[in-house]
C-alpha cells in the first residue's frame, strides 16, 4: 500500500504530460498557514478594490478540504499560453495575450475532465473536482507549494524553464499522493516589473494594489475607469503584459501548441479606428467564445473610449 502514493503520482504527472499540461506539481490538501495573513492584509487596504468576491469564502480560500469533502492532496497543473506570432501594436489597442484565443476556462475544464476520466479508469473511482480559476482556490499558493514555480515580484508564478505565460490549474482529490516540494526564489534583485508599471500597481515585493492595475480597471471594473488611470494605460483596452513582457525568466517562454488560442483575423487586422466603430453585434461575433466577453461590449467600450480621448 505505501508504494500507492508514488505510483499515483507518477501516473498523474505522466497523464498531465499526455493532455499537454507544461508541468504537474502535488500538494498535501489543508490549510494555507503562511498566507492566511498576508492575505488578510491584503484584503484590509482594499487592494482587491471592487473585486468584493475576493472577500467572500475566505476559510474556503485557504482550506481546500472546506472546498472539496474529504480532500486529501492538491495537483497543480500549468498550460502554456504564450503565443507563437503576437499581435502587431501598430495603430491599434492591445489585448492581453492570455485573451487571443478562445475562453480558457472552458477549454481547460474540459481538458482536466478528460484527464479525470482516464486516470479513473486506471486507478479506480475517486472523489475530486477541477477547477481553473473558476472557484475560491488560491492556485498561486498551491502550485509555489506543489514546486511548479515561484511567485514572483510582479505576483505572477514564474517557472525558471518557462516564464510565466501559463494557465494555472488545479484537480483536488481524495487520493493520498507524494507531495512535491517547493522550488526557490529567482527574482533576486531585479526590480524590471515594478520599474515598467506605468501604474505603480507593484507596491512592493509580491504585492499587486489591484485597484490600480490595468487588467483590473479594463477588466474588472464595472464603474468609470478613474482619471488616475489617464494616460498611463499604453493602449491597453483589455488586461495589460507589461510585467510579463518586461520579466527576463519569459526569453524562455515558448510558443504553445493548443489551436483555440490562436488569435482570430479581427484580432490581427483591426486598427484603432476600426475598434472606435465597434458595435454590439460586431463584438458578440469577434469575441463569442472568448474571455473578453467577461467585460461585455459596455466595458470594451467604455475601455476603447478612455483611450481615445
Amino acid at each position: 500500500m505505501n508504494a500507492l502514493p508514488e505510483k499515483y503520482s507518477a501516473l498523474i504527472k505522466a497523464k498531465a504530460k499526455k493532455f499537454g499540461f507544461q508541468s504537474c506539481g502535488i500538494s498535501k490538501a489543508g490549510f494555507l498557514e503562511e498566507d492566511a495573513r498576508p492575505f488578510e492584509n491584503w484584503l484590509s487596504k482594499s487592494y482587491h478594490g471592487e473585486m468584493s468576491y475576493m472577500e467572500n469564502h475566505f476559510d474556503k480560500r485557504l482550506d481546500p478540504t472546506l472546498l472539496v469533502e474529504g480532500s486529501k492532496s492538491v495537483i497543480s497543473l500549468s498550460y502554456n499560453y504564450f503565443p507563437e506570432e503576437k499581435i502587431s501594436t501598430f495603430d491599434t489597442f492591445k489585448i492581453s495575450k492570455y485573451a487571443y484565443g478562445q475562453d480558457y476556462h472552458e477549454i481547460m475544464k474540459e481538458i482536466l475532465q478528460e484527464m479525470v476520466a482516464e486516470l479513473k479508469e486506471e486507478i479506480g473511482d475517486f472523489h475530486c473536482r477541477v477547477f481553473t480559476d473558476s472557484a475560491p482556490v488560491l492556485e498561486r499558493s498551491w502550485a509555489r507549494k506543489s514546486g511548479i514555480g515561484w511567485v514572483g515580484k510582479n505576483a505572477n508564478l514564474i517557472t525558471k524553464q518557462s516564464g510565466s505565460f501559463y494557465f494555472l490549474a488545479e484537480i483536488i482529490c481524495d487520493l493520498e499522493l507524494q507531495e512535491d516540494d517547493a522550488t526557490t526564489d529567482h527574482c533576486g534583485t531585479c526590480t524590471k516589473c515594478i520599474d515598467a508599471c506605468p501604474t505603480d500597481a507593484i507596491v512592493s515585493d509580491k504585492i499587486i494594489d489591484g485597484s490600480k492595475c490595468i487588467s483590473y480597471a479594463t477588466i474588472e471594473l464595472k464603474n468609470e475607469i478613474p482619471e488616475s488611470f489617464r494616460d498611463k494605460m499604453d493602449d491597453w483596452m483589455f488586461g495589460c503584459d507589461i510585467c510579463q513582457d518586461v520579466c527576463p525568466w519569459n526569453r524562455f517562454s515558448t510558443p504553445h501548441q493548443q489551436e483555440k488560442f490562436k488569435p482570430n483575423d479581427f484580432l490581427k487586422n483591426y486598427s484603432k479606428e476600426d475598434w472606435k466603430e465597434l458595435t454590439q453585434e460586431l463584438f458578440s461575433k469577434i469575441f463569442r467564445k472568448s474571455p473578453v466577453k467577461r467585460t461585455k461590449f459596455s466595458g470594451l467600450k467604455r475601455n476603447i473610449e478612455f483611450l481615445g480621448q
